[in-house]
């Protein structure tokens, strides 16, 4: 965990001297006008970036310990087996892919897509979420 609070810090302070540099280069070139698009985009991933290391930071200090991915003296072993769960046969992820894609593309342009995708989005989320529930894989 402390590897990822010390890269998510290094990537901060990366974006928020990338904004500095694109307002000062962009003043510079358009006679002291801000452009805001890049700058607020650049320094909002900066401090997206602050906010998650300092959620790991304090994740770290209430843990009281170094986790096994942390030693160097570490085994595999040692570590926690369960880092989540996903469902290599599941089909779901798919559909949701295909549903969000007509909601975007209703956006875009024919707006009698949105009932449709809501529709597929409503389906899909609802079979992914009881996918354990029926078939072979019940519990």
């Amino acid at each position: 965990m402390r590897s990822n609070i010390v890269i998510l810090t290094i990537i901060a302070v990366f974006f928020y001297l990338c904004a500095a540099v694109y307002t000062v280069w962009h003043m510079g070139s358009y006679d002291g006008r801000i452009e805001w698009a890049g700058t607020l985009g650049m320094a909002l991933v900066g401090v997206m970036c602050t906010l998650i290391a300092f959620y790991l930071v304090l994740v770290h200090r209430g843990q009281h310990g170094e986790l096994a991915m942390d030693r160097l003296d570490a085994e595999l072993d040692e570590d926690d087996p369960d880092q989540g769960h996903y469902s290599p046969w599941s089909w779901w992820p798919i559909a949701l892919a295909g549903a969000l894609a007509v909601m975007f593309l209703s956006l875009a342009g024919p707006t009698f897509l949105i009932p449709i995708g809501a529709g597929l989005l409503a389906i899909v989320m609802v079979g992914w979420v009881y996918e354990y529930y029926r078939g072979n894989f019940s519990r």
